[in-house]
């Protein structure tokens, strides 16, 4: 009887082993969230692509096509060098007649399989199949081709620059511009038969290099080769130092070890924010938004070495990884703040990398759009000022602040502060010196200031508004500094703002020279295209709310509290007042509407959050849990405008988690709507901050008390030193608002005061 039961607790024993492998195997871990899939169709503009890559690393791909929707994909990538460019290099397997190949081939494909550490599909006109995996600076494609009885080709394009072989590997370069290369070292497992130029529809092998616009080798393998695989390293520096970035991260053909590695890493990473509760759809909008902000900026040091666009030099590092390619209009926001939490040195080094870009123009400003062929500086204002001062502020003692001052007081004070140029101040910049607004063109007047973009135009209130925090910003660097006579300088031209405060209609109105305000004047209408007469990318109903670093003070010129919030909520009631055909051909970037708010361009971001600073916290909760539910979504269209590398998927990742660094520059966060039952923040410094809903439920999105570290907490936001030393913030949630919570005059968000 004995020897029976032991058998049977031995096979339970063994039972519940095999249940517990598989419940483990099964069990979801966060990169299985990410499905770069979403928003591959856009609402007008630029779609998301499903991006391959790395977190933050130099080499990524996504297939070549307009957006989903493309029946066919140009080749296969081999390196994407900016944010929403084509691929340097090209890769086209091929079987077939020679004469009817080309530089690339284009492939009707299925069965696509894209994970941020690897991609998958089939070339299903020439049934081929392409499997890929990237490393840091290396990629790898396992090729298998379906006809064993005909020779396998590779065609190798670079689209502008040079080719060379040895007759077993394939290097060379792309132009970039401004004197700009992207250098690649490949080959394969298998010794090709020939390596040559495209001649008369077969191979010549005697052309040992190759050059121009669309240079490419073609690569035979003999027949009988149905599987080849495909390694590569890439480089900003050299041929030599490709050949080196390759041996260092791919060391064999293990396409599959690269692609694990790859997956441990993009864990390792997204688990930085763990989040339990809620639904796998709303998880997956989570992770793949975190997935978003890690696509830019990328790292190009190399080895400890990096090649500079910004003076055209390689450099030594200095053991601070060198950073590039951000619009920093879109990433300030959010996505840089995002980062000062959960990857707090990879963040230093982005600040140290844009005080080295500075320092390595002739002009010493700090960038706007700092890239990879350098600084593109586009769209207005120059809020790296705003990025210095937030990991300041935040506690960053890692790099120079007097340098940083420097830079961005030049960028403030001595470029032009017209949109979309890197021209010297002028005339209207003296103009703003000295009456504290950017001027608009009066109505008929003609443009004839050479600093304004033809077609970006002067963008008056935007300029203002955007400078004015920028001021705000410096002011705070030069008072950090000790510099007192200056940061009063710039402290009070921050408040400048209400010089274009029309206070009869509650608007931020144009001005012409003449100080009147420009008339008639639609605030949904008037502006131009995109609103660059006045505004930009939106109409006036967004820039009324742009005064992230007083929105104290905006509450007091709306009249109080109770018309501030009328006036949210007028915005939100406000129907767009035309057709959509015509109200987007003004205004394409100021989609995903409800009324007039724009979900889908970054300066509405911090909107929804306002309610906090007039005491009713209940429709911020409300109306971010809305706005998430209606905009982001698990689907091809779940993205309500250019998501621009993570500008717009940092405001999501934060309001689910439940609050948002409505001004950056302040170190604390504004209160929401927790979308997870609980979210452990893994903080960079060790500590652990986790965010906890009591009471929890998908429909009980509104807070009826709160508790931090224990106590008692009856504010709609906290401080970043409340963060970063680890504790819990608790939340009892309940289906309907509380509308006494955080309603109180102490209880409202941090606003400037001058001292």
């Amino acid at each position: 009887m004995k020897k029976i039961i032991y058998v049977l607790l031995g096979c339970i024993v063994l039972l519940l082993l095999v249940v517990v492998k598989v419940t483990k195997t099964d069990e979801k871990e966060p990169v299985d969230y990410v499905n770069p899939y979403i928003g591959n169709i856009s609402h007008l503009l630029v779609p998301t692509y499903p991006t391959v890559h790395l977190p933050n690393s130099m080499l990524r791909v996504y297939p070549e096509r307009e957006n989903f929707t493309g029946n066919t994909i140009n080749g296969l990538p081999l390196i994407v060098t900016s944010h929403r460019g084509s691929s340097a290099f090209n890769l086209s397997p091929y079987q077939g007649d020679l004469s009817k190949a080309g530089s690339t081939i284009r492939f009707g494909y299925d069965n696509e399989v894209i994970k941020p550490y690897f991609y998958s599909v089939d070339l299903d006109d020439y049934d081929i199949h392409a499997d890929y995996a990237p490393s840091h600076q290396a990629g790898i494609y396992s090729l298998t081709f379906g006809d064993a009885s005909r020779p396998a080709y590779l065609i190798f394009n670079t689209r502008n620059g040079e080719l060379r072989t040895d007759g077993k590997a394939i290097s060379g370069y792309q132009e970039l511009g401004n004197n700009t290369k992207v250098y690649i070292y490949l080959e394969t497992d298998r010794e090709p038969v020939k390596i040559g130029t495209h001649v008369n529809g077969g191979i010549d092998t005697s052309a040992k290099t190759t050059k121009g616009h669309n240079a490419y080798y073609l690569v035979e393998y003999p027949e009988g080769v149905t599987a080849l695989n495909v390694r590569y390293g890439v480089s900003f520096i050299s041929e030599e130092q490709a050949e080196k970035n390759l041996r260092r991260e791919i060391k064999d053909y293990d396409l599959e070890a690269v692609a694990d590695a790859g997956r441990d890493i993009w864990n390792e990473t997204l688990d930085k924010l763990h989040v339990t509760g809620g639904t796998d759809d709303e998880k997956t909008v989570f992770y793949t938004s975190l997935y978003r902000t890690y696509e830019r900026m990328i790292c190009l040091s190399e080895d400890g070495k990096y090649f500079s666009a910004y003076d055209g030099q390689v450099h030594d590092d200095e053991g601070v990884p060198f950073y590039v390619d951000d619009w920093i209009w879109d990433t300030y926001r959010a996505t840089h703040p995002l980062r000062l939490i959960i990857d707090t040195r990879k963040e230093s080094d982005m600040v140290n990398s844009f005080i080295r870009m500075a320092y390595q123009m002739d002009n010493h400003w700090m960038p706007t759009f700092p890239e990879v062929t350098g600084d593109s500086r586009r769209m207005n204002s120059n809020h790296g000022v705003a990025t210095v001062i937030d990991a300041y502020n935040k506690g960053m003692r890692s790099f120079d602040l007097e340098k940083a001052y420097q830079a961005c007081k030049g960028a403030i004070t001595e470029k032009t502060l017209a949109p979309w140029s890197a021209k010297p101040a002028g005339i209207l910049d003296k103009f703003y010196k000295d009456h504290g607004y950017f001027p608009a063109l009066a109505v008929g007047e003609k443009e004839t200031v050479p600093e304004v973009h033809s077609w970006e135009r002067r963008q008056p209130i935007a300029v203002t508004l955007g400078t004015v925090y920028d001021e705000w910003c410096l002011g705070n660097i030069a008072k950090a500094l000790g510099k007192e006579d200056e940061a009063e300088y710039f402290l009070n031209r921050s408040l400048n703002y209400r010089k274009v405060f029309n206070e009869e209609t509650l608007f931020f109105h144009p001005k012409d020279t003449f100080g009147n305000f420009i008339e008639p004047f639609d605030y949904r209408f008037s502006s131009g295209v995109g609103g660059r007469d006045a505004y930009d990318e939106n109409n006036g109903w967004v820039y009324r709310w742009d005064v992230p670093h007083n929105l104290g003070d905006l509450v007091k010129m709306m009249g109080g509290k109770e018309r501030f919030v009328e006036e949210v909520e007028r915005m939100y009631n406000t129907p767009l007042g035309k057709g959509r055909p015509d109200f987007y051909y003004q205004f394409a970037d100021h989609t995903g509407n409800v009324g007039q708010f724009s979900m889908g361009n970054e300066p509405a971001m911090h909107i929804a959050y306002l309610y906090n600073y007039a005491g009713q916290p209940w429709r911020t909760q409300k109306r971010v849990r809305t706005l998430l539910e209606q905009w982001f979504r698990n689907d091809l269209m779940g993205i309500p405008g250019d998501e621009d590398g993570g500008g717009l998927t940092s405001f999501v990742v934060f309001s689910m988690i439940g609050f948002y660094p409505v001004t950056p520059g302040l170190p604390m966060y504004v209160i929401g709507s927790p979308m997870f039952e609980e979210t452990t923040i893994r903080l960079d410094n060790g500590n652990t901050f986790r965010v906890v809903c009591h009471n929890y439920s998908p429909e009980n999105k509104f807070i009826q008390s709160a508790k931090l570290n224990g106590v008692e907490w009856n504010k709609s936001w906290f401080s970043h030193e409340d963060l970063m030393k680890g504790g819990k913030l608790e939340f009892v949630m309940g289906k309907h608002p509380n509308k006494a919570w955080a309603a109180s005059d102490d209880a409202v968000p941090p606003s400037f005061q001058m001292d």
